[in-house]
């Protein structure tokens, strides 16, 4: 799973989350809203679940969607720093991502993916759930939505990576695709698939294109910049938008 350094650009969000720390199954988990009928997963990029404009986001999602997010640790701890956010410093050793991403590959993480999935979907009781991921987070989506899976109700994605086109071909669910003009890992070639493959699936499918932005704006965007604020807002209102039509 190739990855590029805009994996770990971006900005620090100010503001507290108003969710608590629980676990979902064996793993550590953010959770806000109180819905018991319908939920939202989270799957993370990089930054995992401690990140503050992850909490920040599930907390606008269980506000405005009426549904209970959750927001796991689908890296088993380990935790980048939000300090790497932003140019390197002087000196410091650039961030391993070909590392990082042998710890927690497909195949290591998948699981934990699907046994949050699985909780939610037929232990917990919830009639409906959505899953959204960021960057890292994307092929799980996929994954929780194919074909002889459907652990899911819907998906929503922004700047996913990790695909590979078997995936987008076997998705069986609702699929909502945030994307920004510029995006060196959601290659163009992926791009067009998805395109040219979604509307032939026979499944509900919303593509939201955004000029003007880069990889990690949904998460990761500037709030003190006119154009990141406005798409991050955008993007969180998509997603609500999408939330609200397939969880209720």
């Amino acid at each position: 799973m190739s990855q590029s350094n805009c994996c770990v650009t971006g900005f620090r969000w100010e503001g507290t989350p108003k969710g608590k720390e629980t676990t979902l199954g064996d793993n550590k988990a953010y959770v806000t809203g109180t819905n018991k009928d319908a939920a939202v997963l989270i799957i993370h990029d990089i930054f995992g679940w401690t990140l503050n404009n992850a909490r920040m986001l599930a907390d606008h999602y269980a506000e405005e969607a009426d549904v209970t997010v959750y927001l796991p640790d689908f890296f088993d701890g380990e935790v980048v720093s939000p300090s790497a956010l932003g140019p390197p410093k002087e000196g410091a050793k650039p961030f391993d991502i070909p590392a990082f991403m042998g710890r927690h590959s497909k195949e290591i993480r998948g699981p934990e993916i699907f046994a949050a999935a699985t909780k939610l979907k037929k232990e917990l009781g919830f009639k409906k759930v959505g899953a959204i991921g960021f960057c890292y987070g994307g092929w799980g989506c996929f994954q929780l939505a194919a074909k002889g899976n459907e652990l899911v109700d819907c998906i929503s994605m922004a700047h996913p990576s990790g695909l590979e086109k078997s995936e987008i071909d076997a998705v069986n669910r609702p699929v909502q695709i945030i994307v920004p003009e510029t995006d060196p890992i959601f290659t163009k070639d992926l791009q067009e698939h998805c395109l040219q493959t979604l509307p032939s699936l026979k499944i509900d499918f919303d593509w939201r294109y955004f000029p003007g932005l880069a990889h990690g704006f949904a998460t990761r965007g500037d709030p003190n910049n006119t154009v990141q604020k406005e798409g991050l807002e955008r993007a969180k209102d998509a997603a609500v938008s999408w939330f609200k039509q397939y969880l209720h």
